[in-house]
């Protein structure tokens, strides 16, 4: 104490102050700095109660697990394919005036697509009518003929033979009259062909040709492609042993729903049907193709695109499911983290098989009613303390930090008079 007292002393020389005083002064200083320099350990303490309130234990969503009746089901991959495709060809040859829709677009059985120039056919309709008039006016005087003949023929006036030649210039006439009257329907329908219509409802794709080109010679010109997307169908195959098994088990799930993945993952939200199956098995794969059908109101589905079909194939009972992002993957297999009775995370153990939409379907490891962590995980640590919330419920908030109380400063020791050794 002396020692620390003669370097505080010696911190505050006054060359003009005499020692007494000066130690009088210094002594409350000294204090002053001690308590100061011990007051942030003291808070640091471990077992300060003034250091402040501990960290909440932290939350963590969880579910009960509970056994409910629930379809088995497989998922086998799949591509989607239009009901209906229809592809528009020009009929008759001419030049491209103008397109009449918009690609991409929805367009009904019978609506103009494309308008060809239609002045050559015009002309050749107007040809055909000329040549059945002139057929029609030849078959009329052939009749008259016959008729006269007819009437002088019992009078000998005229010879069987000129009466047989009249007759059979009449029948040739009709039939050149027939002849002139199919190709005045024939040119006629190609002039209606001039406007080609949407043979199909449907989604109308790009089309393949613009104003100003040169179509229909010498073959069906190509124009843009139109299909049908409400419904669809998914096209997929099973091997031989698993169609085998597919078919004695919805047996037991008949009536069940065939449900739609998507690419993302993600569930299609409507359900479809099974249509057909293959009569026979493809010997070059050794497999059995299915078709189901899927509504697409909103063209969500489009053909091409590669799909995974659920099929349903029994119905199991009291079955424990799971959500999927519970389930974690590790060395030793598969496990859950539950919150124990004693509320500390813990890892649980499980075997899974297979999906139940989107839950895992355990077969071991849970028995019912353990409060199974799905959210939260980030935060907590097995063997820690965790609080446990339903999934979906409101969280608390974190406890607020008490404030620190205020440290009592300590008054100042009134100066003694402190006799230096050797004086």
């Amino acid at each position: 104490m002396l020692l620390s007292y003669r370097n505080a002393v010696h911190c505050f020389p006054e060359p003009s102050m005499p020692y007494p005083i000066r130690a009088t002064v210094a002594l409350p200083l000294l204090m002053l700095m001690l308590l100061a320099g011990c007051k942030p350990n003291a808070e640091k303490a471990p077992g300060n109660p003034m250091a402040g309130g501990g960290m909440p234990p932290p939350e963590v969503e969880v579910i009960v697990a509970s056994a409910r009746s629930l379809p088995r089901s497989v998922e086998i991959p799949g591509r989607m394919q239009a009901v209906r495709t229809a592809q528009v060809r020009a009929r008759v040859e001419g030049v491209v005036e103008k397109r009449l829709f918009t690609e991409g677009s929805e367009v009904k059985a019978g609506t103009p697509l494309f308008r060809i120039d239609p002045r050559t056919l015009q002309a050749n309709l107007a040809s055909a009518d000329a040549a059945v008039a002139k057929a029609q006016a030849d078959a009329t005087m052939n009749g008259i003929t016959v008729a006269r003949l007819r009437n002088l023929l019992p009078a000998k006036a005229v010879s069987q033979q000129e009466y047989d030649l009249a007759v059979a210039k009449q029948k040739l006439a009709e039939a050149d009259v027939a002849s002139a009257q199919a190709a005045r329907s024939r040119a006629r329908i190609d002039l209606e062909n001039s406007t080609v219509p949407a043979p199909i409802s449907g989604r109308i794709g790009r089309a393949l040709v613009t104003e100003g080109a040169l179509v229909g010679r010498g073959e069906a010109t190509p124009l843009p492609t139109i299909e049908q997307l409400d419904p669809i169908w998914v096209n997929f195959a099973q091997s031989s042993a698993d169609f085998l098994r597919l078919r004695d088990g919805q047996k037991q799930a008949a009536g069940l729903p065939v449900k739609l993945v998507l690419e993302n993952g993600r569930d299609y939200p409507m359900t479809g049907k099974l249509l057909f199956q293959d009569m026979a098995i493809d010997p070059a794969t050794g497999s059995v193709g299915l078709r189901a059908e899927f509504p697409n109101p909103q063209r969500a589905l489009l053909p091409g695109q590669f799909v995974s079909v659920r099929l349903p194939v029994s119905q199991a009972v009291d079955k424990i499911t799971v959500p999927q992002r519970a389930v974690q993957a590790s060395a030793q297999g598969q496990l859950v983290m539950i919150v124990s009775p004693d509320g500390k995370l813990a890892p649980q153990p499980v075997k899974t098989a297979g999906l139940a939409g989107n839950d895992w379907v355990i077969t071991e490891g849970l028995k019912g009613g353990e409060q199974v962590v799905v959210n939260g995980l980030q935060k907590a640590r097995p063997g820690m303390p965790v609080k446990a919330v339903p999934v979906g419920g409101a969280k608390s908030s974190p406890a607020p930090t008490p404030a620190p109380a205020p440290t009592p400063v300590a008054a100042p020791a009134k100066a003694a008079a402190v006799t230096p050794a050797g004086k």
